[in-house]
């Protein structure tokens, strides 16, 4: 809750929460669910997600994107431009990946428009179509049909996505060098070896593009979002721009904050994505950033593939897809990972739900337990922990890198508006997730909260 851990009660009516009140109440005439000694929190809001439908639904697809999801005590996800067929760069794509993930989501979804070379006259009619921000890469996606953005790109679209007040969300790696393989052109070393991949995309790749984003935010005064952050060595750039007052948020993955570089052992391909898993020092930053604001919310990036695509009989990190799938385990993995650093729920409650809700415009209706919100919960035991096993998991694919860890935090059940949908396991009464598409008009809280933020940064 918006005020921190109590026992409470929460009164719902019409899938929304109108009261919540200290203590029990009986009431007649009204079902009631008890769940004990087990946490309630507002259901978690996933912003980054690659679900690939349509056209890849062979790598994922809606249902089970959103059954997984579900599982994890996920209400809310917003699902990104590619890798669908087609990528969503006109209004067209955008209606056949609406019309996929009808009667298929076991939770609400929201999508992202795509920026990509000469689609800048999309911008505003996907935007007028409901999109909730709008994704470009700095660099190869990975697929040819979403090809990078250049500067002058992104210099011709930023004056339309600000004028809107959406978030331009960038995928930020530089490769100045341009030549060859994207991955460093390590043909030459090892293509077992984890520590050559790392090499292969240094942290200067993403410092260069950060600093970019930064000095374009500062010109256009456009949102901009740096997604998945790997690097801590830009993180003196990022607060400093906070303090400035711009308009920068940041997320970073449950990965960066897990695993690190040198307990990656050589040809588990489980573990490519890009940027890339970092050292340990790193990873103690990109917490501390997380702690002081610098780092806005947690994404999974879930990124999945075939299991042909990985790689895996080969361990070749350089021909490997670059993708975790993780959307099912957020939360105990996050849990566990923030539990030894001394955070609380609350913590998770805000870097998981609320702030991601409020980044695309869900404020006052995701996020939290409070009166007015949809009745979305997660029920978790924090106390419980379980070994990850390929039984559990939802996903199309049962490949993880977090496959054999232990995890503390067990989701017990999952309601959205009220209503469950998910308990111990078993899935319940079918699909009941809703398409999101943002209203006309700015989100009416976030430069509020984002002066607060800078504020708070300064002092």
């Amino acid at each position: 809750m918006p005020d921190g851990v109590r026992h409470a009660a929460i009164l719902i009516k019409a899938g929304t929460i109108v009261d919540v009140v200290d203590g029990e109440v009986t009431m007649k005439n009204c079902a009631i669910e008890e769940v004990g000694d087990l946490v309630v929190m507002a259901g978690l809001v996933d912003t980054h997600v690659h679900l690939n439908d349509p056209g890849r639904s062979d790598w994922e697809g809606f249902e089970t994107g959103t059954k997984a999801a579900a599982a994890g005590g996920i209400t809310t996800l917003v699902d990104m431009p590619l890798n669908s067929t087609p990528v969503t760069t006109t209004v067209d794509a955008l209606h056949q990946k609406i019309a996929a993930a009808s009667g298929f989501q076991w939770v609400d979804c929201g999508f992202y428009a795509g920026l990509i070379p000469e689609n800048k006259n999309a911008m505003a009619p996907l935007i007028d179509a409901g999109v909730l921000g709008v994704k470009t890469f700095l660099i190869h996606s990975g697929i040819d049909d979403f090809p990078n953005t250049t500067e002058a790109d992104l210099r011709s679209a930023m004056p339309t996505i600000a004028r809107h007040g959406l978030p331009l969300l960038a995928h930020a790696e530089l490769n100045r060098d341009q030549s060859g393989d994207v991955d460093g052109n390590a043909e030459n070393h090892d293509p077992r070896s984890y520590a050559a991949y790392l090499a292969s995309r240094p942290r200067t790749w993403e410092n260069e593009a950060v600093n970019l984003m930064i000095d374009l935010c500062r010109e256009y005064r456009c949102r901009t979002h740096i997604v998945h952050l790997s690097s801590a060595e830009v993180l003196p750039a990022l607060k400093k721009a906070r303090q400035e007052g711009l308009p920068i948020t940041v997320e970073t993955c449950p990965h960066y904050l897990f695993f690190a570089a040198e307990e990656i052992p050589g040809g588990d391909t489980r573990f490519k994505c890009a940027p890339p898993i970092r050292e340990k020092e790193n990873r103690e930053q990109l917490w501390t950033a997380l702690q002081d604001g610098v780092i806005d919310f947690i994404a999974s990036d879930h990124s999945p593939c075939p299991p042909k695509l990985k790689r895996l009989d080969t361990g070749d990190f350089q021909r490997a897809w670059g993708g975790i799938a993780s959307l099912q385990f957020g939360l105990p993995v996050m849990w566990t990972a923030a539990r030894k650093r001394g955070f609380s729920m609350a913590h998770l409650s805000e870097w998981m739900s609320r702030r991601p809700a409020a980044f695309v415009g869900l404020e006052g209706r995701k996020g939290a337990i409070a009166k007015g919100y949809d009745a979305d919960f997660v029920v978790w035991n924090p106390e419980a922990n379980f070994t990850l096993t390929s039984e559990l998991i939802q996903h199309r694919h049962k490949i993880t890198p977090y496959a054999g860890q232990t995890l503390f935090g067990v989701v017990e059940k999952t309601f959205l508006r009220g209503i469950e949908i998910y308990e111990g396991g078993s899935f319940l009464l079918g699909p009941m997730g809703k398409t999101l598409l943002r209203k006309s008009g700015k989100p009416s809280s976030w430069k509020r909260h984002q002066e607060a933020k800078s504020q708070s940064l300064r002092e």
